[in-house]
């Protein structure tokens, strides 16, 4: 018997989901120097904008589709559009 590897990227889920832990770390790291260095009326806009970036990195990490099937996604919209809606 023969197992066969699913062609989706979720079963590939490694390495997204260390390019994602390693990148939250970064920016954890980040936002404790900023923290140390930047004046205080800069604070909340740096850390805002901080967190909405790992916000972004960790909604991609949940709902990444893969590229194959974000371009199938984009030419179905596309012919949508094009036909004003009509499947």
């Amino acid at each position: 018997m023969t197992t066969r590897k699913s062609p989706l990227a979720e079963g590939r889920w490694l390495w997204r989901r260390l390019y994602v832990f390693t990148f939250s770390a970064a920016l954890w790291l980040l936002l404790a120097q900023a923290l140390r260095r930047m004046p205080v009326e800069a604070l909340p806009g740096m850390a805002h904008a901080l967190m909405g970036l790992l916000a972004l990195i960790l909604v991609l990490y949940l709902v990444a589709p893969s590229a194959q099937q974000l371009a199938a996604m984009i030419a179905n919209l596309r012919l949508r559009l094009a036909t004003g809606g009509r499947p």
